[in-house]
């Protein structure tokens, strides 16, 4: 046993994770996901997740300084969610600039909201080296944190542009759970936000220990959120309730991950605060479900007078 309680690597297991430790962060990404969508019953498919180690976060060196992976996915992350808001203004009448005006917006006070929640709950990391406050490409973000602040980014984005929030946020939340998949890809590549200890076959190794690769987990949850809200948008007539088709999803999928989760979290009323917040989303949900056809027969889908 090790430190930790698991049991010792076999030699061929040692063999096979010293043989490919350096692969690289695609190479521990593709076959990570076979494992996880049917493959592990191939023996040398399950045998190289199984004893996969860490890998370097970094992807290449501009110079002297590291790129991370971390980075790169976020900027996708990005990328995508543009991409797929252009690709629905064009479905839907918008102008073709609005996905990069709105993304800008909405990434940039995301990802503020994310840092700033990370350092609220670490802030004893920072205070040694507050210079690191401003190193979002090493990772460091809550998805929380985030959703809210680009949540208040929306209100007033929409607000300026005098569209009606609950018709702008149906738009908008489309992109969120694809853009969040692969920031989550991110997480995994930088070995952070890490699972709890696991022996199942689809185990990835951190720092040598076996664990669950929720990053993977939610990134998975993230593609099939975003399959029922493309599904959904073009379905659903009320205002509002695209939104709350997100509220009811998510929530619910975050707060079973959170049972596998490794990396230290904080706590409240026996739940991890994230588990604590989805509650409160998830019933914020179903209200609005239920609450969106008021709203439109009172009038507050309208666009905003001027």
């Amino acid at each position: 046993m090790n430190k930790d309680g698991v049991p010792p690597l076999s030699v061929a297991e040692d063999r096979i994770q010293n043989a490919i430790r350096d692969a690289g962060g695609g190479a521990f990404l593709i076959l990570t996901f076979g494992s996880l969508m049917g493959l592990r019953d191939n023996t040398m498919m399950t045998n190289m997740v199984s004893t996969l180690s860490t890998f370097n976060p970094v992807c290449f060196h501009l110079g002297a300084r590291p790129i991370y992976w971390y980075g790169i996915m976020v900027a996708l992350a990005f990328l995508a969610g543009v991409l797929h808001l252009t690709w629905l203004a064009r479905k839907t009448g918008r102008p073709e600039t609005a996905g990069s005006d709105i993304g800008f917006w909405l990434m940039l006070s995301g990802v503020i909201g994310g840092r700033v929640a990370y350092i609220m709950a670490n802030y004893r990391d920072y205070l040694a080296d507050p210079w690191t406050i401003i190193r979002v490409d090493q990772g460091g973000l809550i998805f929380y944190g985030g959703f809210i602040g680009a949540m208040m980014a929306g209100i007033i984005y929409s607000r300026v542009k005098r569209e009606p929030f609950l018709v702008f946020s149906d738009y908008v939340i489309t992109a969120l759970p694809l853009a969040h998949a692969l920031g989550r890809l991110g997480c995994f590549l930088n070995g952070c936000c890490y699972g709890s200890i696991t022996l199942l076959p689809w185990r990835v190794f951190v720092n040598g220990t076996p664990r669950h690769p929720v990053q993977l987990y939610e990134a998975l949850l993230g593609l099939m959120v975003y399959g029922v809200l493309l599904w959904a948008y073009g379905r659903v007539k009320i205002p509002g309730r695209v939104l709350a088709v997100y509220l009811m999803l998510y929530p619910v999928g975050r707060f079973i991950v959170e049972f596998w989760r490794g990396d230290p979290r904080q706590h409240g009323f026996g739940l991890t605060v994230a588990q604590n917040i989805s509650l409160v989303l998830f019933a914020a949900g179903v209200a609005l479900w239920f609450l969106a056809p008021v709203f439109a027969r009172h009038g507050r889908t309208k666009p905003v007078a001027g």
